[in-house]
């Protein structure tokens, strides 16, 4: 079994190539991207980031400034050289200046560079300290639409998601990972609740209806169950805010957030309580709409172990009814719960975008579906990342759990 959990985990890196091949194809030949958008907030003259422009011909931007937005954003090469960079396999400029040759450029932290003609091409030099050649500074010539010859000077480095660098984001102006490692845990918190708490909730409705096979109160639980299936988390999160959260009906909890604004100043016992009224309406929506699944894959699974011919033979033998249940049926009706646990956990740890938005948290689901109304890429590529590794981890992490809480499966 463990030659089979290696193999999984093998595999892992094509099934994860694929799919970070075909997200980063779709949303860089998407129309509306991040150049697009720059260049007309540069024609309305402002320094935003909104509005769309798939044609810049005729506009008064200068040509080199073009140039220039489009090697910011590495649109200037092909697809799968962008995708290579993205991974960290191949090098991207790190830093890029452009000045006339001969003459000094200020880079950064007092440090002066230029570059010196000669045999046939240039040689980057401090320009304090001509003799100090600067080899990792590479360079390239330029000609300026009004014919004037300037270079372009260079660093490069790997820098991509395998090295751990995610990139800026465009809307933020901060590295993606200091966004994403301050909003997964506000994720991972409702996530990791809402998960417990439906299973919880989930197992025990689904033995009781098996136990009241074809009573009311097993039709009455089926009805309720698959109406809140019917209404999508975040509608229902809505409706809760305006009965729940305004005068309209009962304000018992907040409008929306994760924390009150003094949180940091509340003693031990109100943060519990804050954090804990904030919560409330936002689990309620997250947890709605597993509901359906996990209590009818409950009752179901338990209804055709209590018809089994060892549970027959278990009553026949004078065993109780409550310890033939709990013990012998509940042992075999929990592996297709505790099988399905791996892939919840991937949906729930990723958040939900409309909830998010809906409550205010400001999750990591939040997080991308403003990335991606804003086109902000890097955001959006991470967020992929983190959903194909936490599904294949998920998956791998089914097997495992299916494999410990049934001795009769074997991988191989």
């Amino acid at each position: 079994m463990l030659e089979y959990f290696i193999r999984r985990l093998l595999l892992t890196i094509p099934t994860f190539i694929g799919c970070t091949i075909v997200v980063y194809a779709i949303v860089s030949t998407a129309p509306g991207g991040p150049l697009d958008m720059q260049l007309q907030a540069l024609k309305r003259g402002s320094g935003g980031e909104t509005g769309t422009a798939s044609n810049v011909q005729g506009q008064n931007i200068p040509p080199e400034a073009v140039e220039e937005l489009k090697r910011f954003y590495n649109f200037d090469k092909p697809i799968p050289v962008q995708y290579m960079m993205w991974l960290g396999i191949m090098k991207r400029d790190a830093e890029s200046f452009t000045l006339k040759p001969d003459e000094p450029r200020l880079v950064g932290n007092g440090i002066r560079i230029k570059a010196v003609a000669g045999n046939g091409g240039y040689t980057i030099v401090d320009a304090d300290n001509p003799s100090q050649v600067l080899s990792d500074w590479l360079w390239e010539t330029k000609k300026m639409p009004s014919g004037e010859m300037k270079v372009r000077i260079f660093r490069q480095e790997y820098s991509g998601i395998l090295n751990g660098n995610f990139g800026t984001s465009y809307t933020y102006r901060k590295p993606v990972m200091e966004l994403v490692q301050s909003r997964i845990p506000i994720s991972t918190q409702f996530g990791i609740i809402s998960l417990v708490l439906s299973y919880i909730v989930c197992v025990y409705l689904g033995i009781q209806k098996a136990l009241r096979h074809n009573s009311t109160f097993d039709f009455a639980s089926s009805t309720i169950v698959f109406i809140a299936y019917s209404v999508p988390g975040w509608a229902l999160g809505a409706v809760l805010l305006v009965f729940f959260s305004t005068e309209s009906f009962l304000p018992l909890f907040p409008l929306g957030g994760f924390e009150d604004k003094m949180y940091s100043e509340f003693s031990f016992i109100d943060k519990v309580i804050d954090r804990a009224s904030h919560f409330v309406l936002p689990l309620i929506a997250y947890m709605i709409g597993g509901f359906a699944t996990l209590t009818m894959l409950m009752k179901n699974s338990l209804l055709d172990n209590l018809s089994q011919d060892y549970i027959r033979t278990a009553f026949a033998k004078g065993i109780r009814e409550q310890r033939v249940i709990w013990l012998h049926a509940m042992r075999n009706s929990i592996i297709p719960i505790a099988a399905n646990m791996g892939y919840l956990i991937g949906v729930f740890l990723t958040g939900s975008y409309l909830i998010e938005s809906v409550f205010g948290i400001d999750g990591i689901g939040k997080l991308s579906f403003e990335a991606v109304v804003a086109r902000d890429y890097p955001i959006v590529f991470c967020f992929t990342v983190i959903s194909v590794s936490v599904t294949l981890v998920g998956s791998i992490l089914s097997d495992l759990i299916l494999s410990l809480v049934d001795p009769r499966i074997r991988f191989k």
